[in-house]
């Protein structure tokens, strides 16, 4: 079994004007396969961390105005919410799909995790090239990790630590017109590779949340 793959249909959902007409969209379109995302990969993460995992497809309940540049699901070890906790995402903006290790802003281990990076440097410096780097999951825009050098990622961990609404994401993007994005085998393929690859990210956040 694997999941389905992403098609043109689903990334062009965000070029729709309007909130409703946009949500309408993501909810017949794009929703069912991040549904059917989570359920695949719940047990599988799940497996790999130790953790219990769950998943969350995005609502995008708060907004009221402009419709969602992204949707995702995400994996969590909390039944109720993944914002304030380490977290695994699978999404889509209208150019690429991601996947992407998260902390983001409202996580509480923000400072302390970056204190375990700094002394931990390997875990940064073993991510593979073609990985890519966030600090602000809101935009599709990334940092490839080839691109920065040693002193531009301790920046960034520094900037984790020092910057309220910093955040922190590690993984892939694959362009909407990859083939491995519309196949849905080999996409199953790579989002585990992926998260596998990710996973002593997690493991340390998980470490710092289970002591703050």
């Amino acid at each position: 079994m694997t999941i389905q793959g992403f098609t043109k249909k689903d990334f062009d959902v965000f070029t729709i004007d309007g909130l409703d007409e946009r949500m309408e969209a993501i909810k017949s379109t794009v929703r069912p396969k991040l549904e059917a995302a989570g359920e695949y990969f719940a047990p599988a993460i799940s497996s790999m961390t130790g953790d219990e995992m769950f998943y969350h497809v995005a609502k995008h309940a708060r907004r009221k105005v402009n419709p969602p540049d992204d949707t995702w699901v995400a994996f969590a070890d909390n039944k109720r919410g993944y914002k304030k906790l380490p977290h695994f995402q699978i999404g889509l903006f209208e150019s690429h799909l991601f996947v992407w290790f998260s902390v983001i802003y409202e996580s509480p281990i923000k400072g302390a995790l970056a204190d375990q990076l700094f002394q931990k440097e390997e875990i940064l410096h073993n991510i593979p090239d073609h990985y890519v780097w966030s600090m602000d999951h809101t935009k599709p825009d990334a940092e490839l990790q080839k691109n920065l050098s040693a002193q531009d990622r301790l920046t960034m961990i520094d900037r984790l630590k020092s910057v309220k609404k910093s955040e922190l994401l590690c993984g892939i993007h694959l362009n909407r017109d990859d083939e491995r994005v519309q196949d849905g085998e080999k996409l199953t393929q790579v989002i585990e590779e992926t998260f596998e690859t990710v996973l002593p990210l997690y493991r340390t956040a998980k470490e710092v949340h289970a002591n703050i």
